[in-house]
């Protein structure tokens, strides 16, 4: 990021899936001319729409959205990857004297972006290749009980059923004996001032309601097809990143026949609120983040607070 852009404030709105924060993030844009960019591990990837509740082309016309469709559903993306790209669409937003708001729930991402992350070691084809063995002999249960003795801060934020990231982390371990976790907390943070907003719902039995009723809506308007059409594609598979995002893993297994519909309907809930369980411990890390409750907070409130962080930036 250019000297001539560190400086210049960003505003972060965060918060757990089905919280309202993209409807919000929207809104704050046209009110205060900003562009939206988005913080989700999921919307990056073409095709994943409606299980992810991807913001359509209508809304992306009334205000520019970026990090949305960057990659095909096979292709990786790193936290590391999220911050280079973050941070060179943070200044292009600048450079259009635009406010860049970072609207999402992928809160790794935005803790690499605000606090930096050392240069991770290279992949290690041969520790690569010994810990997908141990994967098959051992299991993935195993493999995370390691990972939690010799790493537990990452241990406890990666998901026990998440294999890509559990081998990395391991893999990380072995090649260089430093945890993953002191690699993430490394140097070079954000050089911007920036508003920590989190918009999260007060009562959570409220955000289970809302996570179930959005979850049969996506049902509704064509998941299942949309998967049947992802499974369709060239070198697809059920253990590719971006087949982990919540329902998608679910309704896989629904076509596979290992699962019936309800089944499937009641995993892809537990799923979804198991990640926004994650999500809220996460966000409770945030120390300078200003919490609003998504049931009680408009937007008038929320581009209030944001116009006074504004106007003390420009008198400071």
């Amino acid at each position: 990021m250019s000297a001539a852009i560190a400086g210049r404030p960003v505003v972060l709105l965060m918060g757990p899936t089905a919280s309202g924060k993209t409807d919000r993030g929207v809104e704050l844009a046209e009110a205060l001319d900003g562009e939206v960019i988005s913080v989700d591990s999921a919307l990056v990837y073409r095709g994943l729409d409606i299980g992810t509740a991807k913001p359509d082309r209508a809304t992306r016309a009334r205000v520019p959205h970026h990090l949305i469709d960057i990659l095909e559903p096979t292709e990786p993306y790193s936290a590391g990857q999220f911050r280079d790209d973050a941070r060179a669409c943070i200044e292009a937003v600048h450079g259009r004297g635009r406010l860049p708001l970072l609207v999402g729930g992928t809160m790794l991402y935005f803790r690499t972006l605000l606090t930096g992350i050392d240069s991770l070691p290279s992949a290690d084809p041969a520790v690569r290749a010994a810990l997908e063995a141990e994967r098959t002999e051992r299991g993935l249960t195993a493999l995370h009980a390691e990972l939690a003795r010799v790493d537990p801060q990452a241990a406890a934020r990666i998901h026990p059923n998440d294999p890509q990231r559990i081998q990395r982390a391991l893999e990380v371990w072995r090649t260089t004996g430093r945890p993953i976790s002191t690699w993430q907390a490394g140097g070079d943070p954000l050089p911007c001032p920036a508003l920590e907003v989190v918009l999260a719902p007060g009562d959570r039995t409220r955000l289970h309601v809302r996570i179930e009723e959005r979850f049969q809506r996506m049902l509704a308007h064509g998941l299942i097809g949309e998967v049947e059409a992802l499974r369709a594609r060239p070198g697809m598979h059920a253990d590719l990143p971006a087949m982990r995002a919540v329902g998608y893993r679910q309704v896989w297994q629904y076509l596979d026949g290992a699962i019936d519909y309800a089944t499937m309907v009641e995993r892809g809930v537990v799923a979804t609120r198991q990640l926004a369980k994650r999500q809220l411990t996460w966000l409770r890390r945030f120390d300078n983040a200003i919490w609003y409750d998504s049931e009680h907070t408009t937007s008038a409130d929320l581009a209030a607070r944001v116009q006074a962080f504004l106007g003390e930036q420009r008198s400071g």
